[in-house]
């Protein structure tokens, strides 16, 4: 079973990003017939989403994880929807900003994300790991790789599990922000990637 995880380099003003170190330490799962196929995604709405649409060509994953840092949230956020919008309320790392725009002027609206998403939360839940269902995943270049990748495996692999998760940001980026800013411990993010990770895997069995 080979299942693709993503993160996102660092963005804004912040020099780290959760999911970028998640990906860089997601070496193994508990399920040895599991591999892992890792990369990080640059935050460039051009390169970002040409990025995913050559992973899943060149890896044919069973799944995706794809995960994305939102500031001000509390919880691990499992995304439901994928919007066909382009929407950025900051530039990306090349400095474009794009309001009001569609990803594919002849997508669907929305596309629904294919994981197991209530078995995931209840499996977080269960060992005392906030997170919680969230409706979508913004306009931002998190919900630009979400659509791609849903968009592109409606085309080429529909059956593909896939979908998108938020991180909060970690102690040290509350500990640098101007205001208070909820986070959480990496660890705690290591821990639910791993039950992630077992709850999709059990689902494709």
């Amino acid at each position: 079973m080979k299942i693709l995880v993503t993160g996102f380099e660092p963005f804004g003003e912040s020099r780290i990003n959760p999911s970028q170190m998640l990906v860089k330490t997601l070496s193994e799962t508990h399920d040895p017939q599991v591999t892992l196929v890792t990369a990080v995604l640059p935050v460039d709405q051009a390169a970002a989403p040409d990025m995913m649409q050559a992973l899943i060509g060149r890896h044919q994953p069973e799944a995706i994880l794809a995960f994305g840092l939102a500031m001000g949230r509390s919880k691990i956020s499992l995304e439901r929807v994928a919007l066909n919008l382009k929407d950025f309320r900051i530039p990306d790392n090349q400095g474009v900003t794009i309001t009001d725009q569609p990803i594919h002027p002849q997508g669907p609206p929305a596309y629904y994300s294919t994981l197991p998403l209530q078995p995931m939360l209840s499996a977080l839940v269960a060992v005392g790991i906030p997170a919680e269902l969230s409706l979508s995943a913004g306009a931002y270049l998190c919900n630009l790789v979400f659509y791609t990748m849903m968009h592109t495996l409606a085309l080429s692999s529909p059956g593909t599990a896939s979908g998108f998760i938020h991180l909060p940001a970690l102690p040290e980026q509350a500990a640098q922000a101007d205001k208070p800013l909820p986070s959480m411990d990496f660890s705690l993010m290591q821990k639910a990637a791993h039950i992630l990770l077992n709850e999709l895997a059990v689902s494709l069995k």
